[in-house]
Order: C-alpha cells, then structure tokens, then sequence
C-alpha cells in the first residue's frame, strides 16, 4: 500500500536528516521534493497546494529553525497535515435509533460495489447486527447471482426480485421486509456505469427519497488516481454522500485517491478494502495511514488483527503452557493457523514499524511454508504432537511420506519447534535477551 509515495517520501526526508541545522532554503527545498512526490502519486493537485502552503508555514516557524532536531519536528507537522487532510478521526457508519439502518451503496462499474455490500454485511455481523443484502443491480448480468452467492458464504440473507426490473421498487420492498424480519441493517447494492450518466443518477436518487436511508457510500476504486476525485464530486454534487469506501486499497501504490478524496468533497473515507477476501475490510484511520506512507509503520492495526485472532480464553491457556513447559506440536500448529487469520504475511511485515513496504517488493514470502508445516504436523499420531521426543528414525520417514515430503523437511520443523520451546522457556524466566537465533519458516 502507497510503496511508491512511501518511498518518494522517504528520499524528501533524507534532506532535512542530513543536515544539523536547516535554513529556509533547506526547508523550500525540502517541500519542493515533497510536492513532487505527491504530485507523482497522482495527489489532486488543489490539495497538495493547500497541503505544502499548511507544512511550509509551520515548517518556517522557529520551533523547527531553532531546534536541535528540526528534521524531526518536519516529520512531525508533515504526518498531522496528513491527517487534517484525510480527515483527522475515524468514522464509522451511522446506526439509526429506529431499526434498519439502511445503506445505500453506489459507484461507478467495476468499483467493487457488490463485494464490498457483503464485506460491510459481514463486518456489522461481527458486531452483533443482523444485515440483509439487497440486489438493486437489475441491469449487470449476474449482479444478483453475485450477490446471492456471497450471502451464502457470508450466512447472510439477500434480497432480490426475479420478475421486477424496477430497482426503486426491490429497494423500498426489501426496506419493509428487512422491518417485518427484524433486520437490523439493510446494505443496498444498486447498478453501476462505465461512467457517471443522467439515468444513473435519477435512479439513485429516487432510490434515496424512496428509503431515506442513513447513509450513502461511494465506492471508489483507489488505484484510478485522479479521477477518484471528479467521481467523488460528481456523486456528492447530486447525492449528497456521507463517506467513501476505497476498494482496491492493497493495490494502491500511489495513494492518490485516499489523500484527495476527503479534502475536494469534505466527505469522510470510512473503509477501506484491503484483499480479495471476504474480511479484507478496515475502518479507515487517517492517523495509521500516515504513519504507513512516512514509513513509520501501523502497529495499531497489528494488534487489533491479533486480537481477532486469538480470543482471550485461548491466550490464558497458551500463557499456562509456556510457564509449565507443556507446549505441544498442537500448540505450535495452532499459532500458525492463527497467524494466517491476520492476513497475507507481507501485509503484516509492511505495517512494521522501521520496515520499509518497497524493501519487500522483491522479497520472498513462503505463504506456503504455514501449509507445509501443517502437513508435517497432521501426518503424526495424537501421540507424537503430544511428545515429540518418540519420534525417530522410523517415524521420521512414515512423516515425511505422508505428507509427501523429505525427512529433512521433518527435522527442520522439529528443530524449529525446539527453538520456539527455548524461547518460551526464557520468556517465561524474564529473560528476553537471550533469544537466540529463532526462525519462522518463511
């Protein structure tokens, strides 16, 4: 995500790092560097004007000229500018106090307005909400197919009309059903267009008087670049939008679309699509976003995966394993499934801090490694994971060929697993300086 601004950033930062003390030219210099960069990255060009008027002016105070680390200070008004840009706080969606809460999805074609109706679906799910999915998108062949195949994967109801071509009509039918059902949220998926035309937005709008629903959600492919902006503002102009859903976000390496967006139309970016997958969906958090492209990393995001993955109950007894010495090789194999949970492993690494998402472009992840280590490990008897220590020789190679793999392969994950015992050994002592040399297999 935004690789190409992060590093174009990070080259503008060199500037002001190499040098003690900075002078105004150093500082235009600096913002001129700056301005490109986000120019490059297809920024709307209004906001990276405001944007180098708002840091330059800052930046020229004598909190920076006259401090001992005035490269630091930069950084600083550089990532709270970010922020004001894209908005400064998080938000969610507005949930009516008399059920449903109706959303309204629109977008252009190819968006990803329909995934994204079912990834929304299924967040409010997790929250403890009971979503209905309703197929406006009468015109797209197999748009309701779609929809419906995703609310089976999803267990969530869909809504649709097969004799009725009139998507005002489905949307204000599905409203009274979802109210009759005892449905809490109604997420709208309406047709979409190559590009923005006067049937489009009449049927939206009629759409809007008929279900005067609490929010409308553009959906916006981020890697269009500019355009994400004359969209936005065509959208907002006749419907008066309440948020942006960005899809696409994990291709973008520009960042164009999440740095304009809310400034031209005012309009807050609520989510984010950030994967294929059903769950690759966050709440949009300006703070975060500019953490990543000043390469400083998103830890908050990390552990909020984290959390996801491991509940509470499952923690407590990993804790009381590591303190008795009685992780097992099922232990081992379930931390690996849990790692999985939190997303593709490069996502992760590039939201480290100190790690620079370009510094694995031409890296090579084995996101592969998690299912050969599960392989290995259910080829074993409940015994064997239970006690590793029986397993010789003979056993070694029963493993390797039931997996369809080499002994070799066999021992380095044992050995892994001994490594990974150590360490808990010395964690569980306090003794965090003595790691060693532990490798995860990727």
């Amino acid at each position: 995500m935004f690789q190409n601004l992060v590093d174009k950033m990070s080259n503008a930062f060199k500037l002001f790092r190499s040098k003690g003390k900075l002078t105004e030219n150093d500082i235009k210099e600096g913002m001129r560097e700056i301005k490109l960069a986000l120019l490059e990255a297809d920024v709307n060009f209004k906001v990276v004007k405001a944007f180098i008027a708002a840091v330059s002016e800052r930046a020229l105070g004598a909190d920076v000229l006259e401090s001992l680390l005035p490269a630091q200070q930069i950084v600083k008004i550089v990532n709270d500018e970010l922020i004001k840009i894209m908005g400064e706080s998080c938000s969610k969606l507005n949930i009516s106090s008399a059920p449903p809460t109706v959303v309204l999805m629109c977008g252009l074609q190819g968006s990803g307005k329909t995934t994204h109706s079912a990834k929304l679906a299924a967040y409010y799910k997790k929250q403890g909400k009971r979503p209905l999915l309703v197929a406006c998108d009468v015109y797209r062949p197999a748009a309701v197919e779609q929809l419906c195949v995703l609310g089976k994967q999803l267990d969530i109801p869909v809504y649709f009309e097969e004799n009725s071509k009139s998507p005002v009509e489905i949307a204000q039918n599905a409203v009274s059903f979802a109210k009759k059902n005892q449905l809490d949220m109604v997420f709208i998926d309406t047709a979409g267009r190559l590009h923005i035309d006067e049937e489009l937005m009449a049927e939206l709008v009629n759409i809007k008087e008929k279900t005067d629903p609490a929010e409308i959600l553009l959906v916006i492919d981020a890697m269009i670049g500019q355009d994400a902006v004359n969209v936005a503002k065509a959208f907002n102009d006749l419907l008066s939008i309440t948020g942006v859903v960005l899809s696409k976000m994990d291709g973008d390496t520009r960042g164009g679309a999440a740095l304009s967006v809310r400034y031209i139309t005012e309009k807050p970016i609520k989510f984010i699509g950030t994967g294929e997958k059903l769950d690759a969906i966050e709440v949009f958090y300006p703070d975060r976003i500019a953490s990543r492209i000043l390469g400083m990393g998103d830890v908050m995001s990390i552990v909020e995966k984290a959390q996801q993955a491991y509940d509470e109950k499952k923690a407590l007894e990993l804790e009381k394993k590591m303190r008795e010495q009685t992780f097992t090789l099922e232990d081992f194999l379930e931390q690996f499934s849990s790692l999985r949970s939190m997303g593709p492993l490069d996502q992760l690494l590039g939201a480290m801090p100190g790690v620079n998402p370009g510094a694995l472009k031409d890296a090579k992840i084995d996101e592969k490694a998690i299912d050969r280590v599960e392989a290995i490990i259910l080829s074993m008897t409940p015994e064997e994971r239970t006690n590793p220590a029986i397993i010789q020789a003979s056993r070694k190679k029963r493993i390797a060929t039931g997996c369809g793999m080499k002994v070799e392969d066999v021992n380095k994950l044992l050995k892994q697993y001994d490594q990974m015992k150590k360490m808990m050994k010395q964690m569980s002592n306090g003794s965090f300086g003595k790691f060693g040399k532990f490798k995860l297999p990727f």
